[in-house]
């Protein structure tokens, strides 16, 4: 028989022995190179998704990079990436912030304050062969 079945409500969980109260354990600390390898890998995604590059290395596209400042509960990230030409840049990068933001979030639990995003260049996709209009 359970306890719930003889008329018992379950308590709360007994303390480990030794140990103080959750609120007065700590905090756990997340290094900016890990915020950053995350946001790097949301931008990844995000970039194959949102401007129809793919996620793969072998193309002309570097891969993004990221650097995170994170401050008291909250997260300043830096994305550089390279975007498709041609591409409607202001919508795009709009779409890839928002993104990385939700993701890093999500995974880390810091608030996103602010996302700089640097486009390092636009490439051209494979297959684009039109060459020069004279």
């Amino acid at each position: 028989m359970s306890a719930q079945s003889r008329g018992h409500t379950p308590g709360p969980l007994p303390r480990s022995a030794g140990l103080p109260p959750p609120a007065e354990r700590g905090a756990t600390i997340i290094p900016d190179k890990v915020v950053a390898r995350i946001a790097a890998q949301a931008a990844r995604t995000a970039q194959s998704r949102r401007a129809a590059l793919p996620p793969d290395r072998s193309r002309t596209a570097a891969a993004p990079s990221a650097d995170a400042a994170v401050r008291t509960g909250s997260v300043r990230l830096h994305l550089a990436m390279d975007l498709p030409y041609p591409t409607d840049i202001p919508h795009v990068c709009q779409r890839i912030q928002r993104d990385v933001a939700e993701r890093v979030m999500r995974l880390t639990g810091l608030e996103v304050g602010e996302i700089i995003l640097t486009v390092r260049r636009l490439v051209t996709t494979a297959g684009d062969n039109r060459g020069r209009v004279r």
